[in-house]
């Protein structure tokens, strides 16, 4: 994210508890899946307000997810890794604890990573609320020679009227020989049609990361 989609799951907190529109510890469902497309564009905090037209960098992600059966979701996750540079990653995951409230998934994939061959396990904890859903979800980028990367991403959701929803991320991640970063990446999820939706959100480096950007995506459900 992610992630994650466009599929307002309802699980059995209480018996109105929410789970969260994409990926993380949750699985798709049998048969259904969601592909999401984002543009980000990013500046340096010290730059000057009337320089904000012109990015210092943007890169596109895309992702998809697709529920091959009860237990098992594939996907693909195309962008930009915790070093910068381009991914390419296919993966699969699977559930640890797959009832109630509290979820844990298990994640592989396989693929390259600025053009070298990439293993990225994966560990996501989700947790159903009323009106939302909490997540973490913890990657590792295991590249050829190059050392292990790694990226904590914590996610608050809330769901507001209107089949909005409201994102509190926080991702952080510390790059081989480099120092942890962490940034805040708040979004706003707004419904377009019934199988689309817009995401548009900002995000602010907090550590280890100097930059403040924007980004808006779209979410599709199949």
């Amino acid at each position: 994210m992610r992630h994650l989609l466009l599929h307002a799951l309802i699980c059995t907190l209480l018996g109105t508890a929410a789970t969260p529109l994409r990926a993380g510890a949750w699985l798709q469902p049998a048969g259904r899946g969601f592909a999401s497309t984002t543009t980000r564009l990013s500046w340096a905090q010290d730059q000057p307000v009337q320089n904000w037209p012109r990015a210092e960098m943007r890169y596109d992600t895309f992702y998809l997810e697709y529920g091959a059966s009860r237990r098992l979701t594939f996907g693909t996750d195309l962008g930009r890794a915790i070093s910068g540079g381009g991914k390419a990653v296919a993966f699969v995951r699977f559930p640890l604890l797959g009832t109630g409230p509290l979820r844990v998934a298990g994640e592989l994939g396989l693929g390259q990573i600025e053009g070298v061959r990439a293993l990225r396990p994966g560990l996501s904890v989700g947790f159903g609320l009323e009106q939302g859903w909490l997540n973490a979800d913890l990657l590792a980028e295991i590249r050829e020679a190059e050392g292990t990367d790694y990226k904590l991403d914590l996610t608050l959701g809330l769901r507001l009227p209107r089949k909005a929803r409201l994102i509190l991320q926080i991702q952080s991640g510390a790059q081989q020989g480099d120092e942890a970063f962490a940034r805040l990446a708040p979004s706003l999820v707004l419904p377009l049609r019934r199988r689309l939706q817009i995401e548009i959100g900002a995000n602010q480096g907090l550590t280890g990361d100097d930059s403040s950007g924007i980004f808006m995506g779209l979410w599709s459900e199949f």
